[in-house]
């Protein structure tokens, strides 16, 4: 079988299932009547030529980023978490309950503490699932998607009838306490200017990014990272290696479910400041094509999330200001997982052809021969 280099399965499959969805997307476009190149600039003006538009962009990148870790440490272990969305509620839920009920002196150290606090409770959220995955065989997708209308249910049902300030209408918390409050990006950067003025961009963004680089030292250099991947590839090797398949498993998808509760820092503490009802806005299912455009790989995560954020800011953009609808976005983003997940093949195999096709011509590499004495 041909294969072709690292480098090219990394970039280049990527981006040419990435301009193929466009070349769709654009021919959509048309047929509804629009000027495809029209809308692509005024995406592009409305997420990525403005500081305002970039702010949105990197609050949507960050939500994405979390869920997108949460669903590769998963990959790597061979289960697919599709409960990210639920395990990003609950997260938002404990984030929620340390901010309101303990008392913070500072946000850095509110924050510290609602770090833990999301982290523990998307764990928790996953551990029942893979549990019964682990011990009983239940299918990690089956358990995991039940458990995200079990978590709307939870939620809804404390925000209703448990956080809810008396004489309110609005199923959602109170605010939290000004000293709990992250400072957003125009607080960072703006220095008393408009730069980022009204984004939610949030100092959550940088959590984001130092998750990615904590991932990549987790699944490349440490014993636990190294038995995920172990188990990843073959289960019978793992146990033939005296690995714990029952361990691997469970804490695979305790690291998976921390790390999309902890999206609900950015939602939850950094963006709304209150605990509200639908504030993942399908961020858990995006999180799944993030990790398969990222290949799993961290970097590759964060930059497909870089995307996934402009096509959210972008959408809004034509929703506000042409005849498009948003829901041309949701297109967009469909045609960009069929090409990196269900359509893969069909951009890996020609390119695996012309790379052995090259190799083929230029022949084999001779072989070294031992020196004359």
């Amino acid at each position: 079988m041909n294969r072709m280099p690292a480098w090219a399965d990394a970039v280049l499959v990527p981006l040419i299932s990435i301009l193929l969805a466009a070349l769709l997307s654009a021919l959509v476009i048309l047929a509804i009547g629009e000027n495809p190149v029209d809308a692509f600039s005024l995406m592009v003006e409305g997420a990525l030529m403005r500081s305002t538009g970039w702010g949105y962009t990197l609050y949507y990148a960050t939500n994405f980023t979390f869920t997108g870790l949460a669903v590769a440490v998963a990959f790597h272990a061979r289960m697919f978490n599709i409960g990210g969305e639920g395990q990003a509620m609950i997260g938002g839920l404990g984030v929620a309950l340390v901010a309101l009920y303990l008392p913070w002196p500072h946000w850095t150290l509110a924050l510290a503490g609602a770090t833990v606090a999301g982290g523990l409770f998307g764990a928790a959220w996953a551990f029942i699932p893979a549990w019964l995955q682990a011990t009983r065989g239940s299918h990690i997708v089956i358990t995991t998607i039940m458990f995200n209308f079990i978590a709307a249910a939870v939620l809804n049902y404390v925000l209703v009838n448990l956080l809810r300030p008396v004489g309110a209408m609005d199923p959602a918390s109170e605010t939290f306490p000004p000293a709990t409050h992250l400072p957003t990006f125009q607080d960072m950067f703006a220095a008393g200017g408009t730069l980022f003025r009204g984004s939610p961009a949030n100092v959550t963004f940088f959590l984001a990014v130092l998750a990615c680089i904590a991932v990549w030292l987790l699944i490349w250099r440490t014993r636990l990272g190294y038995e995920i991947r172990a188990f990843g590839h073959s289960d019978t090797a793992a146990r033939y290696a005296g690995i714990s398949t029952v361990r691997i498993t469970v804490l695979a998808m305790l690291i998976s479910g921390a790390l999309a509760g902890l999206m609900g820092l950015n939602t939850t503490m950094g963006e709304a400041e209150r605990l509200v009802l639908n504030a993942t806005e399908g961020a858990g299912f995006i999180g799944i094509a993030v990790a398969l455009m990222g290949r799993s790989h961290p970097l590759g995560v964060f930059l497909a999330a870089l995307l996934f954020g402009f096509l959210y800011q972008g959408g809004a953009e034509l929703a506000l200001w042409t005849d498009i609808p948003r829901e041309l976005i949701t297109v967009i983003q469909a045609l960009v997982i069929l090409f990196t997940g269900a359509l893969d093949n069909m951009v890996r195999m020609p390119l695996e052809a012309a790379f052995g096709a090259l190799r083929a011509r230029r022949g084999p590499k001779p072989k070294p021969t031992a020196p004359r004495d």
